[in-house]
């Protein structure tokens, strides 16, 4: 602990940045809440984003037993182009929303390939999207966390270094500056009873 100013202007200062910190500390308490609600939702989001992406995969993986001489064809039969997505807030953190993929899809020759391939190119097209909308919400989950982490810190820096920390300057402070205020009193009256026309003087005068 830094050595601090046994002095009325200290003790001010002191008092202001106790006062400062309570202030703060429900409002961090309160993002922190906020902040663990939203981490909890992402994650819900992205367990169902990934349950539907198995479930697309479960249907293209039957379709591949059945064909399984034209799975080849699969190979680069969808190309994501472009991720798209845009941004949000999130208790003050900024964090990237999918907004969908645009892809390109392998020119087919209706004679040659099989009519189910068409319905792979969507099952593919469905499995990329759900990819990228979870791998988005991963990354919102990495960005909130790290907020969380930041938050946390400054709430148990609040609550058990500066507040703590701050009361008890203020006690050793008003500590100080009563026994200051004691002695001063007690060196007057010292001075008083010295002094000419003091208790010397009464008593010559009875």
């Amino acid at each position: 602990m830094a050595k601090i100013k046994l002095t009325k202007t200290e003790l001010k200062a002191q008092t202001d940045a106790l006062k400062r910190f309570c202030r703060f500390l429900p409002m961090l308490q309160l993002k922190k809440q906020q902040l663990q609600g939203e981490i909890a939702g992402i994650a819900a989001k992205a367990e169902a984003v990934a349950a539907r992406e198995r479930a697309v995969r479960e249907r293209l993986d039957g379709w591949v037993a059945l064909f399984s001489s034209d799975a080849a064809e699969l190979e680069g039969l969808v190309t994501v182009k472009e991720i798209r997505h845009g941004t949000a807030n999130i208790a003050g953190v900024e964090i990237p929303v999918f907004g969908g993929i645009d892809v390109e899809v392998k020119d087919l020759d209706l004679w040659e390939t099989p009519a189910w391939l068409d319905d792979a190119a969507q099952a593919l097209t469905d499995v990329l999207s759900l990819r990228s909308e979870r791998l988005i919400l991963e990354r919102q989950r990495e960005l909130v966390m790290e907020e969380l982490r930041t938050t946390s810190q400054r709430v148990n820096l609040f609550e058990k270094v500066k507040i703590p920390e701050c009361r008890e300057n203020i006690r050793v402070i008003k500590i100080a500056i009563g026994d200051e205020q004691t002695a001063a009193v007690t060196r007057g009256k010292i001075a008083k009873s010295r002094s000419p026309g003091g208790a010397d003087d009464e008593e010559g005068a009875a």
